[in-house]
């Protein structure tokens, strides 16, 4: 006999909900939708992003029964609730639900970047110490060595890009026959239930500890903004290639989705040709689209097959720079009437964001776009301000932008010392340095650059993002990287890595010369190096300190 719930009508402060008709988890969202929308689609996945055909387009009432069975045979496999699920995957219908069942289940998931160093694999490995783990076939060969090298066995293979691996079961195998029933699990929404780990562009990845609390929130906070010009909220469809399963981005869009009532349509890769195809098969109504160059691609594909229907896309967001305003006039030509663009400006910590409608202040968005960029204000639920380094407000000049918000992590997995140093002064210290634009009655922010990455050149200080917005508007340029490298004269060389457009060979000269006619003298790159790749972090964001290494003897006589 199931033992009575304690039910406290007398306590009115420190009070823990945890009996389920009340709790907030995230291993509910599923659940919750069988009572409204339960045979409505809730994933869609596009070729390569399952690894199952019985997982290739699930409901609601399919997820939910799916991540109970995960649940269960987590539990059956001797987890209990807390316990630590390291999962190494690319996008997938099934690690998306894995997510949801670990959840269910009180425990915690810990997804890591497949393509981490193995030296990087190994250390998480040892701060998380994981009880169970659940790897991609196509990924296995990028961490087997880390598992060999700590011990770590793997529990289930997701089979997207081949089959089991090390003598494991599949996905498929691993839930077969567990039930579908709901685990009788105490969950509070102040609990952890996700690890996101941080780029780790400078140090070793720090752990994010996320809680079921803060992604209700920031997803019910941008539910609103993916699924607004729709009639109703729940005919929601986004779309969503860019990586979820390791990335932020999983708290606010899948889930965005999910609480409005609607669904997701899932890519394996962000490819331009590949999500064009989704918007128009999947009639979509809203796109996580990443970088201002992937929605200059998204556009250009656009532009070469006229025949795409693509007219019900209301939505767009972006981030990590400024859109060309020629990129929004040809989107607005293809998508939905009033189509809008979102930049939106946040991190792994905290996610609430800054948002940014080109729409809302054209007039700003004209004169600045792309070498300013702006990133709005924060919204409803997010204190933002911008600090000195003695953490006093600054107005009209570069400081540092620190929040207060819900939707800000617990913390950093066992680094009290990293911790304690983010959140001082009562504030979370981002790392990015911003600024509010005194002159607009809005207070309008702009991002100006990661504190890392700003290069200190002869006494200025130069935004590396303002400098890659003006390289992006040369023909020539695929992607660009703008660096500080040691130099004799100037303290630090401003120095552009760029990877020329396929077909082109661009000059040296030429493209200083671009710059030159659109940037102060102090901020024109001094030099520019090509490259066949940049390497990349988690969510498509250059590693800058590898190309410092590679690069630093540049000037050195």
């Amino acid at each position: 006999m199931n033992e009575q719930p304690h039910i406290d009508v007398t306590t009115l402060r420190g009070r823990r909900a945890v009996n389920r008709w009340e709790r907030t988890s995230v291993g509910d969202v599923f659940e919750r939708l069988t009572w409204s929308y339960p045979d409505e689609v809730a994933i869609s996945g596009r070729p390569g992003a399952y690894g199952d055909d019985r997982f290739a387009r699930v409901t609601h009432r399919q997820a939910d029964a799916v991540a109970s069975r995960v649940a269960h045979a987590l539990a059956d496999a001797g987890l209990v609730p807390g316990d630590r699920v390291l999962m190494v995957c690319e996008n997938s219908v099934e690690a998306l639900l894995a997510k949801v069942g670990i959840a269910k289940a009180g425990m915690v998931a810990a997804p890591i970047n497949p393509s981490l160093a193995p030296d990087v694999v190994a250390h998480l490995v040892g701060v998380l110490e994981p009880r169970f783990t659940i790897v991609d076939a196509e990924v296995w060969p990028k961490v087997e060595a880390a598992f060999g090298a700590t011990g770590l066995t793997v529990g289930a293979t997701i089979t997207v890009g081949g089959g089991a691996v090390a003598g494991s079961p599949t996905f498929a195998e691993f839930i077969d026959g567990k039930p579908e029933t709901e685990p009788d699990v105490e969950i509070h929404g102040d609990d952890i239930w996700q690890l996101l780990f941080t780029s780790g562009t400078t140090s070793m990845p720090k752990g994010a500890m996320l809680s079921h609390t803060m992604t209700h929130l920031a997803a019910l906070n941008f539910s609103v903004s993916l699924s607004r010009g729709l009639r109703h909220e729940s005919d929601l469809k986004l779309v969503v290639f860019l990586p979820i399963i390791y990335h932020i981005g999983d708290q606010i869009f899948p889930f965005g989705a999910f609480l409005a009532g609607g669904s997701i349509v899932l890519g394996r890769r962000p490819l331009p040709d590949a999500t064009a195809d989704a918007i128009a098969e999947e009639r979509a109504t809203a796109l996580w689209n990443g970088s201002p160059q992937f929605a200059a691609n998204l556009a250009a594909e656009l532009s070469r097959r006229p025949e795409l229907d693509v007219s019900t896309l209301t939505t767009l967001v972006y981030g990590w720079g400024a859109l060309e305003p020629q990129v929004v006039a040809d989107l607005e030509e293809r998508c939905a009437d009033g189509f809008v663009t979102l930049g939106i400006f946040g991190q792994t910590e905290a996610i609430a964001c800054h948002r940014f409608w080109p729409s809302k202040w054209p007039d700003v968005y004209a004169r600045s776009a792309p070498a300013v960029n702006y990133v709005g204000v924060p919204s409803p639920i997010l204190a933002s301000d911008v600090v000195d380094e003695s953490g006093l407000p600054v107005r009209g000049e570069p400081g540092e932008a620190v929040y207060r918000s819900p939707v800000v992590m617990a913390g950093y997995y066992r680094n009290e010392e990293a911790t304690r140093e983010a959140f001082r002064g009562g504030w979370f210290h981002s790392g990015d340095s911003a600024q509010i634009d005194d002159s607009d009655p809005a207070g309008l922010r702009i991002m100006v650059d990661r504190y890392k990455d700003i290069v200190k050149s002869g006494g200025e200080n130069v935004s590396s993002m303002r400098v890659e917005s003006v390289l992006y508007g040369h023909p020539d340029v695929e992607r660009a990287a703008v660096i500080g490298l040691g130099h004799p004269r100037w303290g630090e060389a401003v120095t552009a890595v760029v990877v020329p457009r396929a077909g082109s060979t661009p000059d040296a000269d030429e493209i200083i010369a671009h710059c030159r006619e659109r940037l102060a003298g102090f901020e024109t790159p001094k030099a520019i190096v090509f490259a066949d790749t940049l390497p990349d972090t988690v969510g498509g964001k250059v590693l800058k300190y590898k190309l410092r290494a590679e690069h630093a003897d540049l000037y050195n006589p």
